[in-house]
């Protein structure tokens, strides 16, 4: 499943992550307006019962995420997005063992959350906002790129690419080439192709499809399609009845060298990954 071309160990913080196979990243959106469970998790108890519960399922990251990226999402203040997320990253590294990750823009989110225990940053803007190369830097923490044109809000107008793949892998080629110039090291980054951000439903398959052509850049790989949109538009269903969807493109995922499924669905994600591991494993 995974060609591992880098050294197999990712320091995350106080922890390690194994590269050598792959991980399942479970969602934490302490949001009122995701797009699955936005306001399920807002109250810390029931958050923090959310991650117990996802990391017993077999999570080894727990992402958590305080402000909506989903198309049309408003944008929130710095301060209220830390308000969000800090007390989370406090609470999960004071009770549980797993590898935080940050799903943030924000330089003051990301440097807060490292000091509390977060391992890793995960920016769908691939730290384009201002002050986030140097907060990210500071941090030193591992950083999750992401490709996407323009912001949450007008993100979906009109997308179009001569060739999708191309761009993407133009995209995070610059963004690795910036991180590079603010010392982050390439042996810190892990890129994610952004699928649902910025593409149409023939962008999203064509990437997927060619997905495998993204490991040339040498970094691990974090796909993010639990429940999407894409899913949504090939089997006509909605948002609750996306796990078979969402698990047949985790599948497909690991076979195009995946090492990060960030999904909703932990439990049944990490049965996909056992079974598969459980047949690439016989010599």
């Amino acid at each position: 499943m995974s060609n591992t071309q880098y050294p197999s160990r990712l320091p995350c913080g106080s922890r390690l992550l194994d590269l050598s196979r792959p991980h399942v990243m479970g969602i934490l959106n302490v949001t009122p307006d995701s797009f699955s469970d936005g306001g399920r998790f807002t109250a810390r108890d029931a958050a923090l019962r959310h991650a117990e519960q996802m990391v017993a399922a077999g999570a080894t990251l727990i992402d958590v995420g305080g402000e909506s990226t989903r198309p049309g999402a408003r944008a929130v203040s710095p301060t209220e997005e830390l308000e969000r997320v800090a007390p989370m990253v406090e609470a999960i590294a004071g009770n549980l063992d797993v590898i935080i990750s940050v799903d943030t823009s924000t330089p003051a989110v990301m440097r807060e959350s490292a000091r509390l225990g977060a391992g890793l940053i995960n920016d769908v803007r691939s730290l384009q906002r201002d002050g986030a190369l140097d907060a990210a830097a500071d941090s030193g923490l591992p950083v999750c790129l992401m490709h996407m044109r323009g912001e949450p809000g007008n993100m979906q107008d009109n997308p179009q690419y001569p060739d999708i793949v191309s761009e993407v892998h133009d995209f995070l080629v610059e963004r690795m080439s910036a991180c590079a110039t603010a010392g982050i090291a390439a042996e810190r980054i892990v890129l994610d192709p952004g699928f649902g951000f910025a593409k149409t439903l023939e962008h999203n398959l064509a990437l997927f499809k060619r997905m495998a052509e993204l490991s040339a850049l040498g970094r691990p790989l974090l796909v993010g399609v639990s429940r999407k949109s894409m899913i949504g538009k090939v089997l006509g269903h909605e948002v609750g009845g996306r796990l078979y969807g969402s698990l047949a493109l985790a599948a497909l995922a690991l076979t195009k060298g995946a090492h990060i499924l960030r999904v909703h669905d932990v439990a049944e994600t990490v049965d996909v990954v056992r079974m598969i591991a459980a047949v690439e494993a016989v010599q």
